[in-house]
């Protein structure tokens, strides 16, 4: 099937660039040449991607000996600047779970923000605290200077909100004991909480997230070419090399990549072990995740433009390739602004921007656009589904234009952003700062579609021509209605969301009698219980909650919050090692996050795009009623009536934000 793709979209390029680009006159060349680059970017994107992810490693856990005394000593550094302690500490009492002999392995905050409450929570949690007198560098020069101060074979990072399971270190070490030379080895960034996609379009657990496809199916591919990237979180170092590149990179603001980057320059070899034995928060708010990315795409560019991996010594070609993929990939802004804007080009100013019949655009292109679509669906299935890509890219590109070319054009521009996390949306709103760009994009492609229409009643041009940009034009507007609805920001007010989970528990009452049950959920401050069947119990009852893990069994004292099919417990008051072994006994279960791990629905062609044309038409028919509020200063009763009809008949499956919205106002 790469195959069958690769010769459709060579055959489509090559008569691409030989047969239509004729243009005649400025404005014909002007569009057609910005979507003739425009392809020839996704055309090499394609290329690289096959390439990267034709024959996944999927590397296997390497057992480590049986004598503890050949087991290697590791710092586990979990660097922190201003996130809440209630976050980090989580992260911290399940490094101290870690199943590895304690001699053999220590626990460093390091704590950029400089603060005395870290600082004595260290000193009463029994790890050690680490900062330093400024903040050069960032997150790269806290980890430098963490190295400094430490000392052990290996080292081990998270991020202050990333938990690592029991297993982390005995799943991660063997691989290192098996291959001298093997410098850095990751694992997957697995959330536990929905990203904004996934909460705004009420999509988590059903459809593959952003970052899915990269862990799950682009690092396997990259195994195979020793090309696995350092992701900042979730992953350990051989010491002596990263010494050897002087410590973590310092050059760009995505010091990760650089990092490993420069360790494959060396000769040292990279690895990546597909199995979540962490999991993480993930960007609580649209703006803070297209903040995220920016810094990325910047980092990228910067790397592209100061060590530029076709460039140097020490890189294969396989090497090569797959980190000009990772740079090439965060240039795609441009180009997506571009398909989005180019059939306008005709049916505005009647510009041919094929220098083709209408036939022979269709006897080209469709072969390429078809065999690349199939192709990718079946090699991504479980971690990406079909058409969302366009839907991810929409929402960031316009964001990412001015950064990506800023850092190719002056590299050392722009500073280190934080992630924060822990943070919460109070109330439902609509974030239209952030939306603009995709509400003015929408706009010129309603407009495109009005001017598709008069051109077919004029018939004054090849009607064939005008049909395939109003297709065009139409798609453009489900991408975009899709785009638009992740602006609509739905509220929580979680540091720590709820993990499903069920854990055998006992409920122990004041008067003795208990209850055998178990927990379907649960959070830092709260389990949710499910009983044998429904009992009422009196809210605010006090009970202690039992919980086991083997042969051993730890209780906690909770408070109802509410009763019924299940129970919900409210846990708070705990001492610190009460809260260390709540943490233990939840989070750092091995088992927790490799049972959801690509187990989602697969990817299916069609449904894919009946998912988005659901999402998209119906996130642009309330832009009428809001259009018709702002304009008109009313909306007419009849048509409010029908929409909220819709909304009621079927709300699991049609979210329709701007209605709330709407109706707010």
């Amino acid at each position: 099937m790469i195959a069958m793709s690769i010769a459709a979209s060579l055959r489509y390029m090559y008569w691409r660039l030989t047969e239509t680009v004729g243009f005649d006159t400025m404005v014909d060349a002007f569009f057609g040449w910005g979507l003739v680059f425009a392809e020839l970017y996704t055309l090499c994107i394609l290329l690289l991607g096959y390439i990267q992810t034709a024959f996944p490693l999927e590397r296997k856990v390497a057992v480590l000996p049986d004598n503890v005394d050949k087991w290697p000593t590791v710092d586990i550094f979990i660097p922190t600047y201003n996130e809440p302690l209630s976050i980090v500490q989580t992260t911290v009492f399940a490094a101290q779970g870690l199943d590895w002999p304690a001699d053999k392995f220590k626990i460093y905050l390091l704590d950029d923000g400089r603060r005395p409450e870290f600082k004595a929570f260290c000193e009463a949690a029994g790890v050690e605290y680490l900062s330093r007198e400024n903040n050069l560098h960032y997150k790269a020069g806290n980890l430098n200077s963490a190295l400094m101060k430490t000392s052990s074979e290996f080292v081990a990072i998270f991020d202050c909100d990333h938990i690592p399971t029991r297993s982390f270190l005995q799943i991660s070490m063997g691989s290192f004991l098996r291959d001298a030379k093997l410098a850095m080895l990751q694992t997957p960034h697995f959330f536990y909480s929905p990203d904004p996609f996934e909460r705004n379009l009420n999509t988590f657990r059903k459809i593959p997230n952003e970052g899915d496809l990269f862990y799950g199916l682009v690092q396997d591919g990259n195994d195979l070419w020793n090309a696995s990237f350092f992701c900042g979180s979730c992953a350990v170092i051989r010491r002596e090399p990263l010494m050897e590149v002087g410590g973590i990179a310092i050059e760009t603001v995505t010091e990760d990549a650089h990092t490993a980057l420069k360790l494959s320059r060396l000769g040292y070899n990279t690895a990546y072990l597909g199995i979540p034995v962490s999991a993480g928060l993930a960007t609580e708010s649209l703006s803070g995740h297209i903040n995220q990315r920016i810094r990325w795409a910047r980092g990228m560019a910067q790397i592209f433009r100061v060590d530029n991996p076709l460039l140097g010594r020490g890189l294969s070609l396989g090497q090569r390739l797959c980190y000009l993929n990772a740079m090439l990939h965060f240039f795609y802004g441009l180009p997506r602004l571009v398909f989005l804007t180019a059939p306008m080009a005709f049916l505005f100013f009647n510009a041919e921007v094929f220098h083709a019949s209408a036939l022979m655009v269709l006897v080209y292109a469709l072969p390429h656009i078809f065999l690349s679509n199939i192709t990718n669906s079946k090699i991504q299935k479980k971690f990406r589904h079909s058409f969302w890509n366009e839907v991810y890219e929409t929402v960031l590109s316009w964001y990412l234009v001015a950064p990506v070319v800023r850092a190719v054009v002056t590299p050392k521009s722009g500073v280190f952003n934080v992630t924060a996390k822990g943070g919460f949306v109070g109330e439902d709103f609509y974030d239209w700062k952030i939306a603009r760009p995709y509400v003015i994009l929408m706009v010129l492609n309603v407009l495109g579609l009005l001017a598709g229409g008069v051109l077919l009643i004029q018939g004054e041009v090849s009607t064939t021509t005008t049909l395939i940009n109003v297709a065009w034009v139409l798609y453009n507007i489900v991408i975009l209605g899709a785009s638009i609805g992740v602006a609509y920001e739905k509220s929580h007010e979680w540091a720590t969301p709820k993990v499903s989970a069920v854990i055998p528990a006992t409920l122990v009452f004041a008067n003795g009698k208990s209850w055998a049950c178990e927990t379907h959920s649960f959070s830092t401050k709260s389990v949710g219980l499910t009983l044998p069947r429904a009992r009422e119990m009196a809210i605010g009852t006090e009970v202690k909650l039992a919980l086991f893990r083997g042969s051993s069994e730890f209780i906690f004292p909770a408070t109802v919050v509410s009763s019924g099919n299940t129970i919900e417990l409210e846990i708070e008051q705990l001492t610190l090692e009460q809260e260390r072994q709540l943490t233990q006994m939840t989070f750092s279960r091995a088992d927790n996050w490799a049972t959801t791990w690509g187990r989602g629905p697969e990817d299916q062609l069609l449904k894919s795009l009946k998912a988005i044309f659901v999402h998209g038409l119906l996130n642009v028919v309330p832009l009428f009623f809001i259009a018709s509020h702002v304009y008109a200063r009313k909306v007419p009763r009849r048509l409010i009536g029908q929409l909220k009809a819709v909304t009621h008949k079927a709300p699991s499956l049609f979210h329709i934000p701007q209605f709330n919205f709407l109706r707010k106002k």
